[in-house]
């Protein structure tokens, strides 16, 4: 059988070139920047990601006439603990903002993010005004903007990683004393804690996304983002979030996710007052962008391009 060279391609960590930059005093970010010259496109990664979620995304989204720009956030991946030792929504905003207007010398951009990284996009729009002039919103914290979600209609067991994390940080690192520990903590959910539709992830691409998480301190100061949630941590400043949202925005939902209530696409329509949407992707799940990729880089071409 000839192997599936571009398959290959999304699990080789090396594909894309990494730059690092201190975008504030302090703190550092590790970023990937393809199709320089084309439209700035800022991607956002959540939990339990880094910037490989994107993977299957940059080169056809440069391809299309993208400069993408993509980092892994303050503690994830390859971006180092800051000396500030913030971990909130606002002091990612801040960061992502440096990166794209202080270091690239962009004055706008466009944008899309899940999960956590939607979180960090929305509170980006609103805190400086202008930057994201389109945007792409998908499997998220609903919008509180947006009106209640049905969280409370959500089994505890989806949330128990989140109040592990956000109350219990150090006791659950501690528990997780070894590499393979803490890579099969976050192999889960891509597997069996049904976040993705079904067979979106083989043990490849599971162990591709789980392996960053590894090393200790990485793991420690990633799960840090909780803690602000549950005020175990203290934050930098409060987050934008509560309030509607007037940038253009296409929203899109994974009905595979089983962390993300059903009331999402409802919440994200009330939020945001300038919604393409909602549209549900059939198959796909929690990591949208991962897999249904090629339906994903042709929505955020024919909205984020125009």
């Amino acid at each position: 059988m000839v192997p599936d060279l571009d398959l290959d391609r999304d699990l080789d960590p090396n594909r894309y070139h990494v730059h690092r930059a201190e975008v504030r005093p302090g703190v550092s970010l590790a970023y990937v920047r393809e199709g320089v010259g084309g439209v700035p496109l800022l991607l956002i990664h959540g939990f339990p990601e880094t910037k490989r979620i994107w993977w299957r995304n940059i080169g056809p989204l440069a391809d299309a006439g993208f400069e993408v720009i993509v980092a892994d956030l303050r503690r994830y991946g390859d971006s180092p603990m800051p000396d500030d030792g913030f971990a909130d929504t606002a002091a990612y905003s801040r960061d992502l903002h440096a990166l794209v207007c202080d270091i690239l010398g962009h004055d706008s951009c466009v944008a899309a993010a899940g999960d956590l990284g939607g979180v960090v996009m929305y509170d980006l729009g609103l805190r400086f005004p202008g930057l994201v002039t389109r945007q792409c919103f998908f499997n998220s914290v609903p919008p509180p903007a947006g009106g209640d979600a049905g969280f409370a209609d959500h089994p505890v067991a989806t949330a128990d990683y989140f109040i592990r994390q956000g109350t219990d940080a150090d006791g659950l690192a501690a528990e997780l004393d070894t590499p393979q520990r803490r890579v099969a903590y976050i192999a889960d959910f891509y597997g069996h804690r049904l976040w993705a539709g079904p067979n979106s992830f083989d043990a490849a691409s599971i162990s591709f996304h789980a392996e960053p998480f590894a090393d200790a301190t990485t793991f420690r100061t990633s799960i840090a983002a909780y803690e602000p949630a549950f005020r175990s941590r203290p934050i930098s400043e409060r987050a934008l979030f509560k309030q509607p949202n007037d940038i253009p925005t296409l929203v899109l939902y994974g009905p595979e996710d089983h962390v993300i209530p059903a009331g999402f696409p409802h919440a994200c329509a009330g939020a945001f007052s300038r919604c393409i949407g909602p549209f549900v992707v059939p198959g796909a799940g929690h990591f949208l962008q991962w897999e249904r990729a090629e339906l994903f880089n042709r929505a955020l071409e024919g909205f984020l391009l125009r």
